[in-house]
């Protein structure tokens, strides 16, 4: 009963933001980058809060569960990415467009906001779509007669609508209310769950040594294969750059970087310490599930509820953040930019909600393909990180880059990623290939060509002011 009347609060509360946000939005500025106006303090959360969904809990949980700390490899990616985002999140934020495509074609041409866009539909609907999978495990552990794919369903309803109403600032906020809710729980719950464990040395006696290791049963190869497509996918985020496009300033933008660091690394690390300490008490077949179990089986009921309440909200945030995203690339950098350029705000509203329906729908076939979501995830990352991620860190660091040489390496990282994955290979390995295709074509290639003009590459390398 505790579980339900905490997961009955919580939808509650997303109701009443959903619904209080949706009444504030008045043109596409509102509705896209909540009209610019984000203090630091909730872009930190807003931040860690779509970073940390089902990636972490499932894909994260599925990995410790089996190789133990050295699922700690996967997260490292982001904290590496991280350091990459601080040097940049003010020069992000005094561009203040809407979307990672508008920096591409500003620097590049349509071409590359196009292939761009493609690149974000796909990666960011199948990261949508593994939330509403773990959304739907979460409603099951706590309701067992409502099986996991009807819990799913309902999931990927409550998300859509929540999602098309009111964009942004209904995101923004109430990741602040779950950032820090889940963090508090989660500090809480580890010393709890490893007292009923038997303390530190019962667990490391019931474990294999390897889940200690630094790889433990992971090779290099694998290793890395977690963290590159993980750094890649952050430090290329369309959703994180249109937060820092929503910032109140460039020092904002700066200021919310510096907390997200700290507070990803505490988080993910005990996300995964509460999945080692919990498989020692807990054994499933569903791996994915071993945090929401942990915390449905292994908490006093409260503390277990609140924790569990918090898992679903994240993920329900995190899925808003991935659905919203490529809807607000196809409105933005499709629909206006090539179909009606003079629409107005009500009609450019009313398309960009009928687009987020058309993409939960998209999403969740997607979510009845596939059972890993550990392997779901390294292949959204990937896709994101090989034909996206390498353009856009162009666009900051290198003068040199050519307009053709950024639409191959998209084109390329796209569909090595899609061919790799298609073959039935490793998909652990997949970053690979594809990320040797599109860093090689776009280095030779920019080699090969003629040099952009001074006009394309100024606007991101000269200093600008500093709020």
């Amino acid at each position: 009963m505790t579980y339900a009347i905490v997961l009955v609060t919580v939808v509650g509360v997303l109701c009443g933001v959903a619904i209080f946000k949706t009444i504030g939005v008045r043109n596409r500025a509102d509705f896209l980058v909540a009209g610019r106006s984000l203090p630091w303090p909730v872009l930190v959360f807003t931040l860690l809060s779509s970073w940390i969904g089902a990636g972490s809990l499932f894909a994260g949980g599925e990995n410790a569960y089996k190789n133990g700390f050295a699922a700690l490899w996967q997260p490292a990616g982001g904290w590496l990415g991280l350091i990459v985002i601080a040097m940049i999140a003010g020069k992000v934020r005094r561009f203040a467009q809407f979307t990672v495509p508008d920096l591409l074609e500003t620097r590049y041409n349509s071409a590359a906001r196009v292939l761009a866009t493609i690149a974000i539909v796909i990666s960011n609907t199948v990261i949508a779509s593994y939330q509403f999978k773990g959304g739907g495990d979460i409603l099951h552990l706590i309701f067992p007669s409502l099986d996991r794919n009807t819990g799913m369903y309902i999931i990927a309803a409550f998300v859509i609508v929540f999602t098309a109403g009111a964009g942004m600032a209904s995101i923004a906020y109430l990741d602040l209310a779950i950032g820090s809710l889940v963090t508090v729980i989660v500090i809480v719950a580890v010393p709890i769950l490893l007292h009923d464990a038997g303390g530190w040395s019962h667990v490391r006696a019931s474990l294999p040594a390897t889940h200690f290791e630094v790889l433990g049963n992971l090779s290099v190869s694998q290793a890395f294969g977690l963290l590159i497509p993980t750094m890649l996918l952050l430090v290329g985020n369309q959703g994180m750059y249109q937060k820092f496009f929503s910032a109140r300033s460039e020092k904002d933008a700066r200021y919310a970087v510096y907390g997200w660091i700290v507070g990803t690394v505490v988080l993910e690390t005990l996300l995964i310490g509460v999945a080692v300490i919990g498989s020692v008490s807990f054994h499933t077949d569903r791996p994915r599930e071993i945090i929401p179990m942990s915390a449905r089986l292994g908490l006093p009921p409260l503390i277990g509820a609140v924790l569990l309440g918090g898992i679903f909200a994240k993920v329900i945030s995190t899925a808003n953040n991935y659905l919203f995203s490529p809807a607000t690339n196809l409105i933005h950098d499709v629909y206006e930019r090539f179909i009606d350029q003079h629409a107005s705000e009500r009609r450019t509203l009313f398309v960009s909600r009928a687009i987020v329906v058309l993409l939960g729908v998209f999403a969740l076939l997607q979510a009845t393909q596939f059972e890993s979501i550990l392997n779901a995830a390294i292949y959204a990352y990937t896709i994101y990180g090989a034909a996206v991620t390498p353009a856009v860190m162009a666009v900051f660091f290198w003068k040199r880059t050519t307009a053709s040489a950024a639409v191959t390496s998209i084109l390329l990282g796209t569909v090595a990623t899609i061919v790799w994955n298609l073959a039935g290979r490793d998909t652990e390995q997949s970053i690979y290939p594809a990320l040797a295709a599109s860093v090689l074509s776009l280095v030779v290639i920019s080699l090969l060509t003629a040099p952009p003009g001074p006009e394309k590459w100024k606007p991101f390398f000269e200093a600008g002011a500093s709020e």
